[in-house]
């Protein structure tokens, strides 16, 4: 019965670290006005019929903090790409020299800062209700042991703990918007 208990409280855990890893992969997407190669990290490419992530057919490097150069392996992948990166709808305007795409990160407009930061925070909310239905699903399944014979007051302990980590990670999750928030709005 106390193994079973443990395996919720561990699958909870498993949960809520699956969707901190998951928001922060998104918030890596969000751009902040400077370069980086991750902006273009959910890219897929039509390659030979079949899509194809961007890393998988092209180097994504930066050649300063404002510009992003995209080198493909076949020439042939340079029209694709670029078309790619138009339907991505990034906001960004891709100039193909023959070689290699550049691509220009214009400065960010207020406006712009602030919808990104509201993405942000959007972002942080779901991941908080993700985290609240892996609590939820733990607490139901201590309950249940509970009234299977799990001595009462133990359940107790255990669902405080639930609580606790839950709290942990809630504060994790307000860490990582604060930090992206701060990176948007600095100019």
């Amino acid at each position: 019965m106390q193994e079973e208990v443990n395996m919720y409280i561990d699958m909870a855990k498993e949960s809520m670290e699956g969707s901190v890893d998951h928001l922060q992969k998104e918030l890596v997407k969000i751009r902040t006005g400077k370069a980086s190669p991750n902006m273009l990290g959910g890219l897929v490419v039509p390659y030979y019929g079949s899509p194809t992530p961007l890393n998988q057919v092209a180097n994504v490097a930066t050649s300063d903090a404002k510009t992003l150069v995209v080198q493909p392996w076949e020439k042939n992948m340079l029209a694709p790409i670029e078309k790619a990166i138009f339907e991505a709808n990034l906001g960004l305007t891709p100039q193909n020299d023959g070689e290699m795409i550049r691509i220009n990160i214009p400065p960010l407009t207020e406006e712009r800062r602030k919808l990104l930061v509201k993405r942000a925070k959007s972002l942080g909310e779901e991941t908080k209700v993700s985290i609240r239905n892996a609590r939820r699903e733990a607490m139901d399944g201590v309950k249940d042991a509970v009234k299977n014979g799990y001595p009462e007051d133990s359940g107790k302990k255990k669902e405080s703990e639930i609580q606790r980590v839950t709290d942990d990670f809630g504060k994790r999750i307000e860490k990582l918007i604060e930090a992206k928030e701060k990176d948007i709005m600095t100019i």
